[in-house]
């Protein structure tokens, strides 16, 4: 991970430095960008505070969001339904996450490509790590359970 480093130096001959380490982290980052939720409960609010009301609430660890707009230590957010509102920064991990999406079963393939062996078909709704993306593929693991789908078939990957 990225570390920010911010010294003092004091200026007197003795050459000490007290450093201290500030990490660089998803929620740093401009807008937009990919996060997942890390909370099994999310409480969204209407607007960038405790004092706004609570909209909607996830009750799933590591579903997709994508990072719309900052506010401090808020950030606004957007479902796979299109639904916003915001949330505080250290409730979203950068690690990536994608949803299954379409109708019907999507097949997970051993290798990135229709004809690779079938290892197992994910349910519209089931969330899963998101590794690297190419040619329409993406890696995909369930629970410890690995392999490709097709990048259509999956919401929280590509450029946001």
């Amino acid at each position: 991970m990225l570390k920010r480093i911010l010294c003092f130096i004091p200026s007197t001959i003795v050459a000490l430095a007290v450093c201290f380490a500030t990490p660089v982290s998803a929620q740093t980052r401009e807008a937009p960008y990919w996060a997942t939720i890390k909370p099994d409960e999310l409480n969204m609010r209407v607007g960038p505070s405790t004092e706004y009301k609570i909209d909607w609430v996830y009750r799933r660890a590591g579903l997709p969001i994508k990072v719309v707009r900052l506010a401090g230590g808020w950030r606004l957010i957007q479902d796979v339904d299109g639904a916003q509102g915001w949330v505080l920064s250290s409730f979203l991990s950068p690690r990536r996450s994608a949803l299954v999406i379409g109708k019907g079963l999507a097949a997970i393939r051993a290798t990135p490509n229709d004809g690779g062996t079938l290892k197992w078909n994910a349910e519209p709704g089931v969330v899963g790590y998101l590794g690297d993306c190419t040619s329409g593929w993406c890696e995909f693991d369930v629970g410890g359970r690995e392999g490709w789908v097709r990048e259509d078939r999956l919401w929280g990957t590509g450029e946001p």
